[in-house]
């Protein structure tokens, strides 16, 4: 395979799959998220305060809550009670909550 379409190979690899992610303890979840905001890959935002309070904004605000629990991130959104758990991964300025399925909403932190 030649040096060019290896190149233009990798070019076409989403950036997000080829991170180096580092899974993040409790403490490390609660550090990573307090006060920070995160832009999602659809243009979502998520905005993650230190009294436990979240607010998701796509078209219109939703707010929950968050809490670290059992060294995963957590949140519920009322009307629901039901808290769902997440493991969070890590890479530089990047994000991502990784589902029991595997599967996983990634996002960067939004300029301060």
């Amino acid at each position: 395979m030649s040096v060019r379409l290896i190149a233009l190979a990798a070019a076409l690899v989403p950036t997000m799959a080829l991170a180096d992610w580092k899974p993040l303890s409790g403490a490390e979840i609660t550090a990573a998220l307090t006060d920070r905001t995160l832009v999602y890959e659809d243009g979502a935002k998520q905005e993650f305060h230190a009294d436990g309070g979240t607010v998701y904004v796509k078209d219109s605000p939703s707010r929950g809550h968050w809490a670290v629990r059992a060294e995963e991130y957590c949140s519920v959104w009322p009307p629901s009670d039901r808290w769902d758990c997440y493991g969070l991964e890590g890479e530089g300025e990047a994000m991502r909550f990784v589902a029991k399925d595997g599967s996983f909403t990634a996002g960067t932190y939004a300029a301060p």
